[in-house]
């Protein structure tokens, strides 16, 4: 039963609330950290390839992905509510379905948080290497690229995706003040970026580009939401920071939820705009499909500014994503089942420092050997089981502990959190083979560390 044994919630909030980690967060923050978390590479750069499934019924496959991260964000809005402390569904699970569940769900999220800030820095190369080349400047080709990453080219690793994690480390161990700065900077900059698209684009749909509008029918929607549902990672990011807010019980959900809805509408738009600008077929082998959408429009001129929002939009994803990775090993070294260098902060800037070199490190040579591709689908298997996780927690903390305070509850329970289960389940079965095998690999690793090394050095064994 030791394996089952559960962290006391009145000890996580004892820890929260005598966190060394500083609160500067409100918000308005919050929700401009989730947004900053989510408009990245599924929007600037994804939407291309769920196109190719979807066809015009991409839209769809958005809403669809939507609902599914809506059903899982109210389980996280309530959870962060009624458990303010940093690890996200780690910690809540901790407190529901017991130490070893925990451990699973940690492990598996950072395949969420560290391969998508990989993944997107890999995104974030090929806008880059697009800009510097209208200033007539180029990478020799073998840094442009992690190993057959392109096919028939010699490439050996991906400078600008290690750079900019590296870049983004250094941020990090700054402090959380000034990453709220320049996150809520570029965050603005982004989100005029795709209203400038919206605005733009409109005027060229063309309604015949929408016939046939599901030319793969159901199946093809599916798998276009499990490729679109990466383009919602990061909401749940937001609740990394909870010993790192003012007021959280009030501010977590409004910046889960409000992020989360802000997006959607923008990716409904604008995914309505691109199918009806662009035959879908035109999408094979497109890396900027929005810029493309611009292009045949005729407005080269908004594709540039495209470009550059996509740039800044793709940081602040890795940005959050390693801010979120950083803060879920903080939580599992404190609890005792990882090394305490993870959780050991600094006296000066209230961040664990160590914890974000080590991790930004890795992150950037993933990013540097890694391709784009086999990051993605692992993103997001392991996010799908953490948001399934999460529900279930939801139906046993409200039989186990029905009178604890909660700021949000979720409405309907037990059927939302069912439907938040089946959901998850349904877009993992879309996912392909090889991603489920190298899950259940992964998933393998954790637990041989965590009967090696955690098991015994857990805070609740001693």
């Amino acid at each position: 039963m030791s394996l089952l044994r559960k962290k006391d919630v009145s000890v996580m909030l004892d820890a929260g609330s005598h966190s060394k980690l500083a609160r500067h967060l409100s918000g308005i923050d919050l929700v401009l950290l989730g947004i900053g978390a989510i408009i990245g590479t599924g929007i600037f750069v994804l939407t291309g390839t769920g196109a190719l499934y979807a066809g015009p019924a991409l839209p769809v496959s958005f809403i669809i992905s939507a609902i599914v991260c809506a059903l899982a964000a109210l389980c996280y809005a309530e959870f962060s509510s009624m458990i303010p402390v940093s690890g996200s569904v780690y910690t809540y699970t901790y407190a529901t379905l017991g130490e070893l569940i925990a451990w699973i769900i940690g492990w598996d999220l950072l395949l969420e948080y560290g391969l998508a800030a990989s993944a997107v820095a890999t995104g974030w190369s090929g806008y880059f290497q697009s800009l510097l080349a209208g200033f007539g400047l180029e990478l020799p080709k073998i840094l442009t690229a992690a190993p057959g990453a392109v096919p028939g080219e010699t490439t050996y690793f991906n400078l600008p995706a290690f750079a900019v994690l590296m870049v983004i480390t250094l941020l990090l161990s700054r402090g959380i003040k000034e990453t709220k700065r320049i996150n809520n900077i570029m965050v603005l900059v982004k989100v005029a970026v795709v209203i400038l698209f919206i605005v733009v684009g409109i005027w060229y749909v063309e309604p015949g580009n929408y016939q046939p509008f599901a030319p793969f029918g159901v199946s093809g929607i599916l798998q276009a939401s499990a490729i679109a549902f990466f383009a919602y990672l990061g909401f749940d990011a937001v609740t990394s920071a909870a010993e790192e807010v003012k007021d959280p019980g009030r501010n977590l959900p409004i910046g889960i939820l409000g992020s989360l809805a802000i997006v959607t509408v923008l990716y409904v738009i604008v995914s309505a705009i691109m199918v009806g600008i662009v035959p879908f077929k035109q999408f094979e082998g497109v890396d900027s499909p929005v810029s493309l959408a611009l292009k045949v429009a005729g407005q080269d001129w908004v594709a540039g500014f495209v470009d550059l929002g996509a740039i800044v939009g793709m940081t602040t994803v890795i940005l959050v994503m390693t801010y979120g990775l950083i803060r879920l090993l903080f939580a599992m070294s404190r609890d005792g089942l990882l090394p305490a260098v993870f959780s050991d902060v600094d006296e000066k800037t209230h961040t664990p420092v160590k914890a974000t070199w080590i991790l930004g490190t890795i992150a950037a040579l993933l990013a540097g050997f890694v391709p784009l591709g086999t990051l993605a689908e692992l993103i997001n298997i392991g996010t799908l089981a953490a948001f399934a996780l999460i529900s279930v927690a939801i139906i046993i903390l409200r039989k186990t502990q029905p009178d604890m305070k909660r700021v949000f509850k979720v409405p309907f329970v037990p059927v939302l959190p069912i439907l938040s289960v089946l959901a998850c389940f349904l877009l993992m079965t879309n996912l392909a083979g090889f991603t489920w095998i190298a899950f259940f690999i992964w998933t393998g690793i954790g637990l041989l560390i965590y009967f090696g090394y955690g098991r015994r050095r857990s805070n609740l064994h001693q």
